[in-house]
């Protein structure tokens, strides 16, 4: 997700913030391995934003999902997704 958020010109600071900072964001995402990038709508019941996606958070999820659906490649030539291909031997294992 760093990647991409620069590859678009999205500046990235890695930093502590203190909590009362997302009370003031325009807006949040979490985001992980299961997460991929979800927008955050309220922390302890405070609106985000305009509690709704952001704009950056849209950008970011957009170009996300072409890379991890194969439409597009990787920031930087990375090498983000390994596909699986069944083999004819584990199709005829499995039919048995």
């Amino acid at each position: 997700v760093i990647q991409i958020a620069r590859e678009l010109g999205i500046e990235v600071v890695e930093t502590t913030i203190q909590r009362a900072a997302l009370y003031l964001a325009d807006e949040l995402f979490f985001t992980g391995t299961a997460a991929e990038i979800t927008p955050i709508r309220s922390v302890d019941r405070i609106t985000v934003g305009s509690g709704k996606r952001g704009e950056i958070t849209a950008k970011l999820q957009e170009e996300f999902f072409k890379v991890i659906m194969a439409e597009r490649p990787a920031p930087f030539g990375a090498d983000w997704l390994t596909f699986i291909h069944d083999t004819e031997e584990k199709k005829t294992a499995s039919a048995n």
